[in-house]
């Protein structure tokens, strides 16, 4: 399975930004996808989930209400659209696929994308 994200950028604070991650290769849309971030000196963190069907979704606590995670099965690409983004959400982001449920651990992830950098200016 290959992971291709993009859409990262330099925004303010308070802007918005609209990563994708298309799928490739032996991929099958019965996969679980999840975005993850990693700030510089931090570890890799999870964002949001989202399951096969694209009918249910897991956020972490603090982005809730921020960001959404959906998925066009059709086009084998996943999104997340960032709004009202804060300097703290600065990190590189990365989109993972699991074979199954989604999860929200980054060791359940088999697969990863090369990462965009999202950087949010105060």
């Amino acid at each position: 399975v290959q992971l291709q994200a993009s859409g990262g950028g330099l925004v303010q604070a308070g802007g918005s930004l609209r990563l994708s991650c298309a799928a490739s290769g032996r991929f099958s849309s019965l996969y679980g996808m999840g975005w993850f971030r990693q700030a510089p000196g931090k570890e890799r963190e999870f964002v949001a989930s989202i399951n096969w069907r694209g009918d249910s979704t897991d956020y972490a606590d603090s982005v809730k209400g921020r960001f959404t995670i959906s998925r066009n099965s059709a086009k084998n690409t996943v999104y997340l659209q960032m709004n009202s983004l804060k300097p703290e959400d600065t990190a590189v982001y990365y989109c993972a696929a699991r074979k199954g449920t989604m999860e929200n651990k980054r060791y359940e992830y088999s697969d990863w994308g090369q990462g965009t950098l999202v950087t949010v200016s105060s």
